[in-house]
């Protein structure tokens, strides 16, 4: 089935995450997202095609679901103020570690649009799970796997992103599947309240996408 915009506001909003273990009840009752699959370069492809067959183009598309973060507090719902793409290094011809040869973009960027009521984060994507020591290695305070990809089809279709995530680990080491997915179903009523907040933003014109 062809992804189409939920409505917000009367404002059509394209929800967009990574795999269906992050969609539970509480988000069912609210948005129908498009599930993407885990990843950068899913997260890019699914989009972009999504995008580029779309009958109703939104206004917005809001990337959400979970995150990993060591300093962050565990099961809480963060908006990413800023995003940063941790896989990108060409350091050795002499690029900054995590900036894109050749584009002109810095290597961390700022996101515009601010939810009332939800704290602000930054946000490291990449194609690793982030676990334990590895954390020490992060500079941003909590990380994905897709949030970069969406904002960079986003950017590339003139569409404003926004992007909501729960931690659900980095706490402890990962030791499995099951350290991941134990706080989604907390993670999903805390992303649909912050979706409830989202959409009164649109409502009173706090947001203006």
């Amino acid at each position: 089935m062809p992804a189409t915009p939920d409505h917000l506001a009367g404002l059509p909003v394209l929800f967009v995450m990574a795999a269906l273990p992050e969609y539970g009840p509480a988000l069912q009752s609210r948005i129908t997202p498009l599930i993407t699959g885990i990843g950068p370069v899913e997260a890019a492809v699914q989009l972009t095609a999504a995008l580029a067959t779309m009958d109703v183009q939104p206004r917005l598309i809001v990337s959400l679901g979970s995150a990993g973060s060591a300093r962050l507090v565990q099961t809480e719902i963060y908006q990413a103020g800023a995003v940063a793409y941790r896989d990108m290094d060409a350091s050795a011809l002499g690029f900054p570690r995590g900036c894109t040869p050749l584009l002109d973009l810095p290597r961390v960027i700022a996101m515009s649009h601010r939810i009332p009521g939800l704290p602000v984060a930054t946000l490291s994507t990449g194609a690793n799970i982030v676990s334990g020591a590895a954390y020490a290695g992060i500079e941003e305070d909590m990380v994905d796997m897709e949030t970069f990809a969406h904002l960079r089809v986003a950017q590339h279709f003139g569409l404003p992103l926004i992007g909501l995530r729960g931690i659900s680990d980095g706490v402890e080491e990962l030791r499995g599947l099951s350290d991941w997915t134990q706080y989604l179903q907390v993670i999903d009523g805390k992303l649909a309240a912050a979706v409830d907040l989202l959409e009164q933003a649109l409502d009173c014109g706090t947001i203006r996408p």
